[in-house]
């Protein structure tokens, strides 16, 4: 939640935020949070919080991201291939990006320090398995990611103190035996709720497909989160598979590069503008029209748009402003259409 508050966040009507355990792990560090009091007191955010188990930014340090891996883009990956040393039985051996200290994570350690950040609902610690790999390479990480996930729950039991849950997580890449087999492990053991994670495959119907695998062999009677997504038409189709909860850096990241989001009924099916573009340098009209958010209430696209010109670090905190804003009430519609048996 770059360039927001967490008195801006909660007035737009948000409800719960996701906070990155390895970034933290890093900087300033599991204790330090622990000794203000847990991340709730230290930002002051009194709802409910989910910390992820650190293992999707660490991978990332060797493969790149899935949109990466899609795309073609391999300069991340290249540049970042000394940061992941090792990945062993043990857990994941990477250098710091800050100091380039060398650390281990392991399934205790990722969840020693969710205990010390203190969120309400924590990940079990697994290998985000890469796009590009094969089957065979597949199938060995999810068999690790099980193991690792085990261990997690053992350490979770060992700490608990009543005041959070554990997410199991579902791998399996591309492959829907490996999918299903994996829904079915975490089913089995006693999570008190299930995400979906790793890659989902190369095309938005692949995705789909992916998802509704998972979820066909789940336990439906607990929380499905979908980690990563976003986009406003994934959200709908994972609705529509089962996922009650998603995760993503989209609205806030594209905010402070200048992206709005809007209606796609409205805007020829697209999700976001690009404020930057000199179409709007004269443009009175808000954002989204009809939006009762602080930056549509008060500003013009023009106004914005100079704001992005002039490097104002205003502009990205009004456009995360709408988006984050935009995300609630788009929600509060999927809710209606569920409560309704629209979707």
């Amino acid at each position: 939640m770059k360039a927001i508050t967490t008195a801006q966040l909660e007035a737009v009507g948000a409800e719960i935020m996701l906070s990155n355990t390895y970034h933290l792990y890093l900087q300033p560090g599991a204790d330090i949070v622990a000794e203000n009091g847990g991340l709730h007191k230290m930002i002051g955010w009194n709802k409910p919080m989910l910390t992820d188990s650190g293992g999707f930014q660490i991978f990332s340090l060797g493969h790149g991201c899935v949109a990466d891996e899609i795309k073609g883009r391999r300069s991340f990956a290249h540049t970042n291939r000394k940061l992941l040393l090792k990945i062993s039985e043990e857990g994941a051996y990477f250098k710091s990006y800050i100091d380039g200290h060398v650390h281990c994570l392991s399934p205790e350690a990722s969840i020693q320090a969710q205990r010390k950040i203190g969120a309400d609902i924590i990940l079990a610690f697994d290998e985000c398995t890469p796009f590009h790999v094969d089957r065979d390479y597949t199938a060995r990480s999810m068999d690790r990611s099980h193991r690792w996930e085990m261990r997690s729950l053992r350490e979770f039991e060992r700490l608990a103190n009543g005041t959070q849950a554990i997410y199991g997580i579902i791998q399996g890449g591309i492959y829907g035996d490996l999918r299903r087999e994996s829904a079915q492990f975490v089913s089995e053991n006693n999570f008190f709720g299930q995400a979906i994670g790793g890659s989902l495959g190369g095309t938005k119907e692949q995705m789909g497909e992916i998802v509704a695998c998972a979820c066909e062999h789940i336990k439906n009677v607990r929380p499905t989160h979908l980690l990563g997504i976003g986009h406003m038409g994934d959200i709908l189709s994972g609705v529509k598979n089962g996922v009650d909860t998603f995760d993503c850096v989209h609205p806030t990241r594209l905010a402070r590069h200048g992206g709005a989001l809007v209606d796609p009924e409205k805007n020829d099916g697209r999700e976001f503008i690009n404020i930057n573009n000199s179409r709007f340098t004269h443009d009175t009209q808000p954002i989204s029209d009809g939006c009762m958010c602080y930056c549509c209430r008060n500003f013009s696209r023009s106004y914005v748009h100079y704001l992005f010109k002039a490097k104002e670090s205003l502009s990205g905190q009004l456009l995360t402003i709408h988006n984050a804003h935009f995300m609630v009430n788009f929600m509060e519609r999927v809710c209606s259409l569920i409560a309704n048996s629209e979707i």
